[in-house]
């Protein structure tokens, strides 16, 4: 907020050409701070405030820009400047923007990286795409089991300006193989003559290489941990992943679910940057489908032509019935869908979910189906409109209705997510409009042939 404010200031600067004074008021800003300023300003100012911040900074501000304000700016700044930058940014974060990058682009910018920096980026970058090994960094403090606490706590103060997280510390043998990880207050509280041996637990989670950046999050969840260590085949420490690394990964997670929530391929991109032609793509096959799905209950009613010119009061509570099913069903798929994801749910707790949505279902479709019966009985008694003779009959029809519609919508919504789990699919494209057209096609048949049995003789 006060950079927003300080706009015009930073500017005017500019203008004048006042580097100096920019220089200082940019130098005890938080880099995220500086960073949304930046993304306010036009492409020239942005080059220009990235020149005058030292180097170690500008490689921060670079880290919380989006993917595309950091390929605009490397595309305008200078030859060195963007050496600079990208030899000291963190090696996750550089990992993220090389793979977001045309191929071609990304190996141009790779041999602008020193040696060291270059095997780096090669080695995450050689690991598979939505792994752990994309995400981890290697820059870590490792210590051995006869060191002493004086001997770590100098090694962390003569090593540890460039790693990513000094909260924990960690424990390998000879050959690199992680055997402990400690909490870097066990060192602080101990005398330090302690040794490394004596303090450490032998407990320690870890993920792999190629672990799923999805199990990464479930891990971090479990664990509350602010690191985890990334270990290979063997065992051999290899780097860290950190929770500012998850926190990306579960809005992208969160995200994507959510897209897919709307009926809609997930779009995998800033809905701001992806092009129109994309994006029609990703939402037509679902609304496609969705449509010939709408298609068969038109289908359905044809099959009951005659009931409806019988009673036309039948179709008067159509939408009433359908919509109440689709919602009921939207709801159930959301909680289990949510619910897998946080690891509450396994396929074998499918049972539990039946029991549960089938006592949820009924009784929600009691709660609608007295609602719908009395705002029946209401308008017939108020004369507000005339349901005719069997007025009671066409009440009691849509509120049996309405149970059988809502407990099947609950029951539908609750085990799709499930069955698609089973095919090995994404539970989230049992998404709210596919479950909700898929209640709307059996709400009809469940309507028509609970007017046909409550009917008979009467109306129809």
């Amino acid at each position: 907020m006060v950079g927003k404010i300080l706009i015009p200031e930073i500017k005017s600067m500019i203008d004048a050409r006042n580097f100096g004074a920019l220089r200082e008021l940019f130098k005890e800003w938080p880099p995220a701070d500086l960073a949304e300023v930046i993304l306010d300003m036009d492409e020239n100012d942005r080059v220009i405030i990235f020149r005058v911040l030292p180097h170690t900074l500008a490689a921060d501000v670079f880290e919380y820009l989006d993917v595309d304000a950091q390929q605009e700016l490397l595309r305008a700044m200078a030859h060195e400047q963007v050496v600079a930058i990208l030899n000291e940014m963190s090696p996750d974060d550089r990992t993220a923007l090389l793979e977001e990058m045309p191929s071609a682009a990304a190996r141009q910018l790779i041999k602008l990286l020193t040696p060291e920096e270059r095997r780096i980026a090669q080695a995450l970058l050689g690991y598979p795409e939505g792994s752990v090994g994309r995400l981890m960094t290697p820059d870590f403090i490792a210590v051995h089991d006869e060191w002493t606490v004086k001997e770590v706590l100098d090694y962390v103060r003569e090593n540890g300006q460039d790693t990513e997280t000094l909260n924990v510390i960690y424990v390998v043998d000879d050959r690199g193989k992680l055997i402990d990880d400690l909490r870097i207050r066990e060192f602080l509280l101990k005398p330090l003559t302690v040794k490394v041996g004596e303090i450490r637990d032998q407990t320690f989670v870890a993920l792999r290489v190629n672990d799923s950046q999805e199990e990464a999050l479930n891990a971090f969840r479990k664990y509350d941990r602010v690191a985890l260590p990334v270990v290979d085949s063997s065992g051999v420490l290899v780097g860290i992943v950190t929770s500012d690394d998850m926190l990306d990964v579960a809005e992208e997670e969160a995200t994507e679910d959510i897209q897919k929530l709307g009926g809609m391929e997930a779009l995998d991109e800033p809905y701001t940057t992806i092009p129109l032609l994309r994006m029609v793509k990703k939402r037509a096959t679902w609304l496609i489908i969705l449509f010939l799905g709408e298609m068969l209950t038109a289908t359905a009613m044809q099959g009951y032509n005659g009931e409806i010119e019988k009673a036309a009061i039948l179709a008067m509570f159509l939408p009433l019935i359908i919509s109440s099913g689709g919602n009921s069903g939207s709801q159930a798929t959301t909680l289990v869908i949510r619910a897998m994801a946080l690891g509450e749910l396994r396929l074998r707790d499918w049972f539990r979910v039946v029991r549960k949505d089938l006592l949820s279902g009924f009784s929600l479709g009691l709660i609608l189906g007295g609602i719908g019966f009395l705002r029946i009985a209401v308008w017939q008694y108020l004369h507000i409109y005339d349901y005719g003779t069997y007025h009671w009959l066409v009440g009691l029809t849509v509120g049996a209705s309405l149970v059988g519609v809502v407990l099947w919508g609950t029951l539908s919504g609750a085990m799709l997510p499930f069955l698609l789990r089973r095919c090995g699919l994404d539970p989230a494209t049992s998404s709210a409009p596919f479950v909700a057209t898929l209640v709307d096609v059996t709400g009809l048949l469940i309507y028509f042939n609970v007017a046909l049995f409550i009917l008979r003789g009467t109306l129809l």
